[in-house]
């Protein structure tokens, strides 16, 4: 029976298949660069372009450009506990480099990479932005009207998010490996 993760383009290790898996970690902090390169761009562009301008409407009132600062999380939540916040991101950067050490899996160096860049690009912000010291607001841009203002780095750790829960239901691991049926364990036993 074919491996669920290898049809993903996951690669088998030790399965006596003979496929030899590497790390993934240029992937990785290649995903990362360009997520961080892309928010940290995106948010240098529109606040001097932008900022206590009028919004930009892309889509009527529905999507528009709109310079906020914001101290909080997602959504202005928790906007009294910036250093929380920026403790959070910076546990999120850690715990994602000491993963990579067994990370042979293409798609959850992608789902990862979003990760690491966006909570990269937020940190940047909560120790650069005014006031600065681990309590700098973030600067979000993108408007949509009824939900919330967001940033590129927020729209990179939400897919990241989304292809990890993903990657988890189908079973697949960070070495490359996919949940096995027990048909499969039996004839590789």
């Amino acid at each position: 029976m074919t491996d669920p993760g290898r049809a993903a383009g996951v690669p088998s290790e030790g399965r006596g298949e003979g496929v030899t898996a590497r790390r993934r970690i240029p992937l990785l902090l290649a995903v990362t660069g360009v997520a961080y390169a892309l928010d940290l761009g995106s948010k240098l562009a529109v606040v001097a372009g932008l900022e206590n301008r009028a919004p930009v409407r892309l889509i009527g009132s529905w999507l528009e450009l709109q310079v906020m600062r914001n101290p909080g999380g997602a959504f202005g939540i928790a906007s009294a506990m910036t250093i929380v916040l920026t403790i959070v991101a910076t546990t999120v950067a850690v715990v994602i480099v000491r993963l990579s050490r067994k990370l042979y899996s293409a798609p959850w160096a992608v789902a990862l990479g979003l990760l690491l860049g966006g909570a990269l690009g937020n940190l940047t912000d909560r120790l650069f932005r005014s006031p600065g010291g681990f309590e700098g607001a973030v600067v979000d841009f993108i408007s949509v009207s009824g939900f919330s203002v967001m940033n590129l780095a927020d729209w990179a750790i939400f897919c990241g998010g989304v292809l990890i829960v993903v990657y988890s239901f189908l079973g697949w691991e960070l070495d490359g490996t996919g949940r096995e049926t027990g048909r499969e364990r039996a004839e590789t036993a």
